[in-house]
C-alpha cells in the first residue's frame, strides 16, 4: 500500500496514522506539509512545499481564501510532479483539504483514490457564525462565508469518499453531499492521557499546586470568543471573588485562529484583563506547553471548563476526558455528542455567567460528586481510542483498495457511497509531467 498524507501543518490529526502505517512492512508513506509544518519525529518521508507569492492584495474580499487555496494547490502539485517523477505513485491520498493543497491531486495521480478529511462547512446559520449576540454578523459577513463554502462543496465533490470525526461536523455539510462521508474520530491516547493523583504542576512564577487542590483548568488553542475565553474570564472574576483559594491554569496562545482580533487591544488575553479583576497571584496564564506539561494541567485539575460555540469539537476536551478530570463545558452541539449533561459533566448555557460560576463551584465544593462524573466520561471516551481511531481509517483505506475502478455502491456498515471518478490514464498524465510545469 502506498499512502500519501497531504496536510498543511503535518501530521495534524494524522500523527498516530502515519506512525502505524509507515512501520508497516510492504507499505510506504509520503507526505506534504507547509515549511512551518511540525512533521513527525521519525518519519523522514514529508516533503515541505513553499507558496511562491502571497495573494493579491487587492483581491476581493469573498474571494482571498479561495485564491489562497489555489496558491496552495498549484505548489502541492510541483511537489506532487515531482514525486511522480521521481517514481512515487500513491494508491490513496489522505488529505485534509481546508488550505486547497489537494484541489489538483487529481491532476497528477488520477488513478489515486482521493479521501478527504471533512473538518467543516460554513453556515451563516445554526452554527459558529452569528451564534455569539455579543459579535453580531451583517450581510456582507453571510455573502463571504457563502463563497467560502465554494471550495469545501468543490472539495467533496471531486473525492471518492471522505471522513468527519463527530456526526455534528458531518451534519453541516449540504445533505446531498453527505451521503460520502463517514463518521470516525481519529483517536486520541487514551493510554497515556489518564488520572494521575500524585500529579504536581509547578507555575512559571513557582507555585506548585497538586491534583488534590482546587485548581481550575481552561485550555485551547489560542485564546478567543470561538472558545469561550471571554466568557470564562467574567465567570472567573466571579468565582475568585467565592472560593479565595483557588487557582486557574489558563493554556493556549494569543493568535487568532477563528474569528478576528479584539478592537482596542493587541490580543484576547489583553483585552479582558482590561474588563475583569482577577487575583494575579491565583490566575497562571502558561501560553503554549509542551505535551508533557500539558498532561500535568489536566491531571492537577479539580474542574475544566470547555466552552465553544457550535463549531470543531476540541481535541483537548476528549483528552480532559481521558484524564478523568470533572469538566463544566457549554450546552452547544459539539458538546453534547460527547458528554451527558448530570452524567459526564455539567453542560450550561454559555452566556450565562451565573450558571457557569455556580457549576464551577459546586465541583470545586463537592469533588465526591464531580469525581464520579469525571469517572463516567473516562469510561465514555475510550471508544474514541487511538486503537479505534486506526481501525476505523484501516476500514476507510481498504473499501478505497478494494474498490477501485468498481461501480458505485453504497457501503451500508459504514455509511459510505462510493462513486468512481472520471480519471486520465497514467500514459496521459505522463505525457503531460514530461512538459515543463508552470503556472500563472
Amino acid at each position: 500500500m502506498r499512502i500519501l498524507v497531504i496536510h498543511q501543518n503535518f501530521p495534524g490529526q494524522f500523527g498516530h496514522l502515519v506512525r502505524v502505517w509507515a512501520a508497516r512492512p510492504g507499505w510506504e508513506v509520503r507526505a506534504l506539509g507547509r515549511p512551518g509544518a511540525p512533521g513527525l519525529p521519525g518519519f523522514g518521508q514529508l516533503v515541505r512545499y513553499p507558496l511562491p507569492r502571497a495573494g493579491c492584495a487587492n483581491q476581493h474580499p469573498y474571494l482571498r481564501q479561495f485564491e489562497n487555496a489555489v496558491l496552495h494547490g498549484q505548489s502541492a502539485v510541483r511537489a506532487m510532479v515531482e514525486m511522480r517523477q521521481g517514481g512515487f505513485t500513491p494508491d490513496v491520498i489522505l488529505a485534509h483539504p481546508g488550505w486547497g493543497e489537494s484541489l489538483y491531486a487529481r491532476d497528477v495521480f488520477p488513478d489515486a483514490r482521493l479521501i478527504h478529511f471533512c473538518e467543516w462547512y460554513y453556515s451563516a446559520e445554526g452554527a459558529d457564525v452569528g451564534f455569539d449576540p455579543e459579535f453580531p454578523i451583517s450581510l456582507d459577513d453571510r455573502a463571504r462565508v457563502r463563497t467560502w463554502n465554494a471550495q469545501h462543496a468543490l472539495n467533496l465533490l471531486e473525492c471518492d469518499a471522505a471522513v468527519s470525526p463527530t456526526q455534528w461536523q458531518k451534519s453541516r455539510y449540504p445533505a446531498a453531499l453527505r451521503d460520502k462521508i463517514v463518521v470516525q474520530h481519529e483517536g486520541i491516547d487514551t493510554h497515556a492521557l489518564r488520572p494521575d493523583p500524585q500529579a504536581t504542576f509547578t507555575t512559571p512564577g513557582g507555585v506548585t499546586l497538586r491534583a488534590s487542590d482546587p485548581v481550575i483548568t481552561y485550555v485551547a488553542r489560542n485564546l478567543e470568543p470561538y472558545r469561550g475565553f471571554h466568557v470564562f474570564m467574567r465567570a472567573l472574576e466571579k468565582i475568585q471573588r467565592a472560593h479565595p483559594k483557588c487557582h486557574a491554569l489558563i493554556v493556549g496562545g494569543d493568535e487568532v485562529s477563528y474569528g478576528r482580533r479584539p478592537k482596542a487591544a493587541a490580543h484576547w488575553r489583553e483585552r479582558m484583563l482590561k474588563e475583569v479583576k482577577l487575583d494575579p497571584t491565583r490566575t497562571h496564564f502558561l501560553g503554549r506547553l509542551p505535551r508533557a506539561h500539558y498532561l500535568r494541567v489536566l491531571q492537577v485539575s479539580a474542574c475544566h471548563v470547555y466552552l465553544t460555540y457550535p463549531f470543531v469539537l476540541s481535541w483537548s476536551l476528549l483528552e480532559a476526558m481521558a484524564c478523568g478530570v470533572p469538566i463544566v463545558a457549554s450546552d452547544t452541539a459539539p458538546v453534547r455528542e460527547v458528554i451527558e449533561d448530570g452524567k459526564m459533566g455539567r453542560l450550561v448555557d454559555l452566556f450565562d455567567i451565573g450558571r457557569i460560576t455556580e457549576a464551577v463551584l459546586g465541583s470545586l465544593t463537592k469533588p465526591e460528586s464531580a469525581r464520579r462524573m469525571g469517572h463516567n466520561a473516562r469510561d465514555h471516551v475510550q471508544r474514541y481510542s487511538l486503537a479505534d481511531g486506526l481501525a476505523g481509517y484501516d476500514r476507510l483505506l481498504k473499501n478505497c483498495d478494494e474498490s477501485r475502478c468498481a461501480p458505485e455502491y453504497r457501503d451500508e456498515e459504514h455509511d459510505i457511497l462510493i462513486r468512481p471518478t472520471n480519471r486520465g490514464t497514467g500514459s496521459s498524465i505522463n505525457s503531460l509531467l514530461k512538459q515543463k510545469t508552470s503556472f500563472h
